[in-house]
């Protein structure tokens, strides 16, 4: 049975069951401040497990995309040594919300498994929560009941709280658990050793399927469990794992959802799978972490230096390290491998094809990008091994296999592998107190601790009422304290509110609420768990008062004004540069907006002035905002909305029109489009492969700058006097600059000869070998490094240490001739590193060449002379 009929199956078999099927929720999170990626299949019903919504349907089921790579769910290192971890995956679930609950979930999962899937009943085991004293808890007698009418009860496991007791967080729904695993082991080994002995073991051939979760309960802050009103089911099952056991393999690697993709790298690395371990291990973990990347990126989240672009630019990484450790790849390999992927998922997930084009040039930047700084790694690493010869030491500290890892991307393995090669190996002690301190580090920087919610009033849904009010009579219906390392504040809820929350890159509002002489400034509004939150420093002093909710009116009005420009200027790019352009993200702010769109080249200022030129145009024709409110999403796209890919819309979806421009969004917006003003592009500039952005002023903030701009034009104008035209003024003084440039590079070249024969005149003999050691009169530190270079390739068996003041700061620069590194073991840039101190610098280098700066000019004798000392060992 191939994976795609697994996936109907699946579906099918839930629609008999009266479910309705729901598409998969975009992989990456974007209004939720607790993930970064979906990482289960009821994160998109989050809000309805809190309380916070009210579903559409009470049963449900969908295949979810899945990222698991930080925090709780952390399967990154096992993946691809071992057959069933992965990064990115797919998790089947039904969900009831409301309605059935344990003895449905589990004849259905029975029903599902053992007729619709034929997997043998004597291979499936079950575990039910045993029960935990701390939560005054007794063991799940429902859950082990009902497992009774389809297993012996030998076949029926205790579970402990860490296994069979599900949680959303801290506090929150939560409840026992039910899992289905199975034993894919030979009749003949299972005959030998009892499937119950291996159950939640980490055996690779018994293996959880499926989780049955039952929520009933809710965690409060201080710990104590309350029965939910309404009890829940949550299932999720591992459709990689359902693959391998529905096509009789040992691994999920072995079906068809990655054997396309192993045999392509395969054929690109001339290694043939299945012959070397090693080499296995890194296929493996290159397939499974290519399908993570190109799905977040379909998905809008692109590798960057923070937050989930990190995430995903650390997976990215790691596949390459592999590919380039293992598999011998100097040159990038993986957008090779796209058309596999799309071969075995673009049927289901469309948004591949149509995305292909951008993950390609997106993971070859990186892939480039990458290996020229793993090649810097390795000659670092070079130097820790150059540090460590002649040493009877061959332990090499911690702390610079951290180095290693943290700035160059090297994981510990690597490192040990390639020190292993010179006879070396890392202190795992230390490495690890560095990874543990970074940690460490990081959480206390972003630790919160939320209390619970003080209920004041209960209200079934807040009513945002921002697009056509900017104030309002409104209750605080609950709040709760927010406390850090670094403040405290409080996140308060209204019954209405006018206040726009932070979504679709628009910021939130600020404004404050008033009663009687109390003002309460709001600071910021966020949308957490579709609920708006309003951030205060304070609390009211009596906060069951009515208040008068204003939002500032003259923020709200640039922001729309950017919002809106934001949507002509997507619909101007189409028109000019095709309709390949595509939003990629946005920030729209009060006092400017960037937008990050799909292209692969700059564009020039004949393009960029066309667009500022037509988007000006439609903003004087005053064009009237047309909205539709709450329509089906199959009527918005017959009108022909574009939807950006990464967003999560519902079934019913809100149209803004402007004209020609119709997009689907949840902003808000100006009514006529003259109320923008001025549209002035300041910036345009690559971000990533085939991502550019656009930043630029609207309104006031557009004439400001367009005047200061002028204005420095004038104060230009008036250095030149009497000059007809400015730019041929310019134009002179560069000559004229580039002229006098020149000559002082002759100069300075005369200095540098005449300093060489100089110093060179200046020799001294120590232990047999030649020494420069002088202060320099030379004003800068290239040509300082051209002195010594010229030197180095005329000499042997010599070493300079050159100090000199360029700008009023020391700056000392040590030369040593090769011959002597290869026979002395001395290291210019280990030096320097240690005398910089003695004048409040730092620096580095290689073993031949190394430069620092420092702070204080009165120390730069004392760091020549330990440089002296250093080498010399005096």
């Amino acid at each position: 049975m191939t994976s795609k009929l697994i996936r109907e199956k699946f579906q099918q078999f839930f629609a008999s069951k009266i479910h309705e099927i729901v598409p998969s929720a975009p992989m990456v999170v974007k209004d939720d401040p607790a993930l970064m990626f979906t990482n289960a299949g009821m994160n998109q019903f989050k809000d309805i497990f809190l309380g916070n919504k009210k579903p559409k349907s009470s049963r449900v089921a969908n295949s979810q995309k899945c990222l698991r790579v930080s925090g709780k769910h952390n399967d990154l290192e096992e993946v691809g040594h071992d057959t069933y971890h992965h990064t990115m995956f797919e998790m089947l679930g039904n969900w009831s919300f409301g309605d059935y609950f344990k003895e449905e979930a589990i004849d259905w999962a029975w029903e599902f498994l053992t007729e619709w899937m034929e997997i043998s009943p004597d291979r499936l085991y079950a575990t039910v929560f045993e029960g935990d004293k701390n939560d005054k808890q007794d063991k799940d007698m429902e859950a082990y009941k009902f497992w009774l009418k389809h297993l012996d009860k030998a076949q029926i496991l205790n579970g402990s709280k860490k296994d069979n007791f599900w949680e959303m967080g801290e506090s929150g729904p939560c409840g026992p658990c039910s899992e289905i695993h199975v034993d894919l082991r030979d009749d003949a080994e299972r005959q030998l050793f009892p499937g119950t002995s291996l159950v939640n073991k980490d055996h690779p051939l018994v293996i959880e399927i499926w989780n049955l979760v039952f929520i009933q309960f809710n965690r409060k802050a201080n710990g104590n469990l309350e029965s939910l009103p309404q009890k829940h089911v949550d299932t999720g099952m591992g459709f990689e794992r359902l693959c391998m056991i529905s096509q009789n393999k040992k691994s999920n690697y072995d079906t068809d959802i990655f054997q396309p993709l192993l045999q392509q790298i395969s054929s690109l690395a001339e290694v043939d799978y299945g012959k070397n371990e090693d080499k296995d291990i890194a296929m493996r973990v290159v397939a499974d972490h290519l399908r993570a990347v190109a799905f977040a990126i379909t998905d809008g989240q692109l590798p960057s230096n923070t937050g989930a672009g990190y995430v995903i630019r650390r997976i990215l990484r790691r596949a390459v390290r592999y590919g380039y450790t293992f598999l011998n790849f100097r040159e990038p390999f993986m957008a090779q491998v796209i058309p596999a992927l799309i071969g075995v998922m673009g049927d289901s997930f469309p948004e591949l094809k149509k995305q292909s084009i951008l993950i390609s040039k997106v993971i070859t930047e990186e892939e480039t990008s990458f290996l020229r700084t793993l090649e810097t790694g390795i000659v670092r690493l070079n130097q820790v091994i150059t540090e460590h010869e002649g040493m009877d030491s061959k332990v090499v500290h911690g702390k610079q296999a951290f180095e290693l890892f943290d700035t160059y991307g090297f994981p510990l393995d690597l490192t040990q592998l390639i020190l292993s090669e010179k006879g070396l190996t890392v202190n795992i002690r230390e490495f690890h107190e560095e990874m543990t301190k970074q940690k460490t580090r990081s959480r206390s920087a972003a630790e919160q601790v939320l209390s619970d919610w003080i209920i004041l009033r209960e209200d079934d849904k807040e009513e945002f009422i921002g697009y056509d009010h900017l104030s309002a009579k409104v209750r605080i219906t609950r709040y709760r304290q927010v406390s850090s390392k670094k403040k405290s504040f409080f996140q308060l809820v209204f019954n209405i509110t006018p206040f726009y929350a932070e979504s679709g890159g628009q910021v939130g509002d600020q404004g404050y609420i008033k009663h009687g002489d109390e003002k309460i400034s709001i600071r910021d509004t966020q949308n957490e768990n579709n609920v708006i939150i309003h951030l205060s420093d304070k609390l009211p002093s009596d906060p069951m008062n009515d208040f008068d909710a204003v939002v500032n009116k003259s923020l709200r009005e640039d922001i729309m004004r950017n919002h809106t420009t934001t949507h002509l200027l997507h619909h101007v790019m189409k028109t000019i540069l095709g309709n390949h352009i595509e939003q990629k993200g946005s920030l729209v702010k009060s006092d400017h907006f960037r937008f990050d769109f799909s292209h692969f080249e700059k564009l020039d200022k004949e393009t960029i002035s066309g667009i500022e030129t037509k988007v000006n145009q439609l903003i004087r024709e005053n064009i009237q905002l047309k909205e539709k409110k709450a329509i089906p999403m199959d009527e918005a796209q017959r009108m022909g909305a574009t939807a950006l890919f990464g967003e999560k819309y519902g079934d019913l979806v809100r149209v803004i029109q402007f004209g020609d421009s119709i997009e689907l969004c949840g902003g808000t917006h100006v009514s006529g489009t003259g109320e923008i003003g001025f549209f002035k592009i300041i910036s345009e500039g690559s971000i990533a492969a085939g991502i550019r952005r656009i930043e630029a002023f609207t309104g006031i903030h557009s004439e400001q700058f367009v005047n200061k701009q002028l204005s420095t034009l004038d104060e230009i104008q008036a250095l030149f006097k009497n000059s007809s035209s400015l730019a041929d003024s310019v134009q002179i003084l560069i000559e004229e600059n580039g002229k006098l440039n020149k000559e002082i590079e002759l100069i300075e070249r005369g200095k540098v000869k005449e300093l060489k024969t100089n110093l060179l005149s200046q020799v001294q003999i120590v232990n047999n070998i030649q020494v420069i050691k002088s202060l320099v009169q030379l004003q800068d530190a290239g040509s300082i490094k051209d002195l010594l270079f010229q030197i180095r390739g005329e000499q042997k068996n010599m070493v300079a240490i050159i100090g000199a003041l360029i700008n009023g700061k020391p700056n000392l620069s040590i030369m040593i001739t090769d011959d002597l590194i290869s026979k002395d073991a001395l290291n210019a840039g280990k030096t320097i590193r240690e005398a910089a101190r003695l004048m409040q610098g730092g620096g580095g280098g290689q073993p031949f060449f190394a430069t620092a700066g420092g702070k204080n000019p009165d120390g730069l004798d004392n760091a020549m002379d330990e440089a002296f000392n250093l080498i010399f060992k005096t």
